[in-house]
């Protein structure tokens, strides 16, 4: 493939998550482009762009009914240029803006505390810091009480080759980062360890748009039962690519070579299958059975589906209710926290009823510690625990 320089730029600032622009994340709106997020120290957040803001005109022409893909590319620009935003506040009021394009970046790595002292790490990139901010995360959740962790990689469209050998250095089970083979022959490259490391129960997130650097790191865990992946089978993009700069400042990219798991588990027009196929969003199923590894001894009730948003959930005991002392049953909206809730004793029954309504198409789960006693003083002889999905 042939780059100009200022694609090449383009093209290395997209590994980098950086970009020349105000610094807004934007989906499409009916009123024009909604802003969903203001990156922090960009230049709409200098100039008090807020979430939630609709841009109705860019340079004094409307854009109702344009798609996100091109009112970004009028957007954005080259540096200490300008653009004039016209802008539809929550309090009905317009405002139009000149804001200078300024240089800013994505954030690469997210990350927070679950339910359960589960850590979770999202990765959007493998640019070059993205184990050094891997790292940083892994330890502020740690401080926070973190003791098991879920390594999110859906959507991640790959990058640095180094970056991926640097991500597999974090799991202390996976010696080889891939299998390298060019026209010379194969060899196994092997994992750069790191200083701070993931737990062995770790679980990895993939999907379809899980390609390249992510399926090196994810051929590499799956090869060598370094961590347990979760979601859809990824891309299948196996080669490697270098770019050759001309006499021009131009640049040429070409394959050079192909590569496979340490154990050599083919990638390219392949992918890499999970451990735990899902149907939807990873996070839910991998979340829910990081908790059920904290209670061994409890009981897997049937599942409920589809419930609604207003659900009052009924819990049966086989004699009369007592003592419900606090946090006795928990209530879970998986990949977040816990959820408050109301209880009412009916007898033998609970009622339980979320203090919010929960949220359509989202997933929960519903914990009874056995801390629950009868009106005879018995006390409940084993905790159970339940998946929800929510219509």
């Amino acid at each position: 493939t042939y780059y100009t320089a200022d694609e090449f730029n383009e093209f290395m600032n997209s590994i980098n998550l950086t970009s020349v622009g105000i610094g807004i994340v934007i989906e499409q709106h009916e009123k024009g482009i909604l802003i969903q997020d203001v990156i922090e120290n960009g230049s709409a957040f200098t100039e008090g762009v807020e979430v939630g803001d609709i841009i109705t005109h860019i340079d004094g022409s409307s854009i109702v009914g344009l798609s996100t893909s091109d009112a970004s590319s009028r957007i954005l620009g080259k540096e200490n240029t300008t653009v004039t935003l016209t802008f539809l506040k929550t309090t009905g009021q317009s405002v139009t803006k000149t804001i200078t394009r300024k240089p800013f970046s994505l954030p690469n790595v997210t990350s927070k505390l679950l339910y359960g002292n589960v850590g979770y790490i999202s990765l959007a990139s493998f640019s070059s810091d993205a184990a050094s901010r891997i790292k940083e995360a892994i330890r502020d959740l740690t401080n926070k009480g973190a003791k098991s962790f879920i390594l999110d990689l859906q959507n991640n469209g790959g990058g640095y080759v180094s970056a991926a050998e640097e991500v597999v250095g974090l799991f202390p089970n996976a010696k080889g980062a891939y299998t390298y083979e060019d026209a010379a022959g194969e060899y196994v490259v092997h994992a750069k360890r790191q200083s701070v490391q993931f737990p062995p129960n770790t679980r990895v997130l993939i999907n379809g748009y899980s390609a390249s650097a992510s399926e090196m790191a994810a051929a590499a865990l799956v090869d060598q039962n370094a961590a347990i992946l979760y979601g859809k089978k990824t891309y299948g993009k196996g080669t490697m690519q270098s770019f050759y700069e001309l006499s021009d400042g131009s640049y040429l990219k070409l394959t050079m070579a192909k590569f496979a798991g340490p154990v050599a588990t083919a990638i390219n027009e392949v992918g890499v299958s999970p451990h735990l196929e899902t149907t939807d969003n990873a996070i839910y199923k991998a979340h829910y059975d990081t908790i059920v590894e904290q209670y061994p001894q409890y009981k897997e009730l049937s599942s409920l589906r589809n419930v609604p948003t207003t659900k009052t959930f009924t819990v049966n005991f086989n004699s009369t209710v007592g003592i419900v002392p606090d946090g006795t049953i928990e209530l879970v909206q998986l990949g977040e926290n816990g959820v408050d809730i109301t209880i009412e004793k009916q007898g033998s029954t609970l009622l339980v009823t979320p203090s919010q309504p929960l949220v359509s198409g989202e997933q929960y789960m519903l914990i009874i510690h056995p801390t629950i006693k009868g009106d005879a003083n018995n006390v409940l002889k084993k905790g159970s625990y339940l998946y929800i999905t929510v219509i």
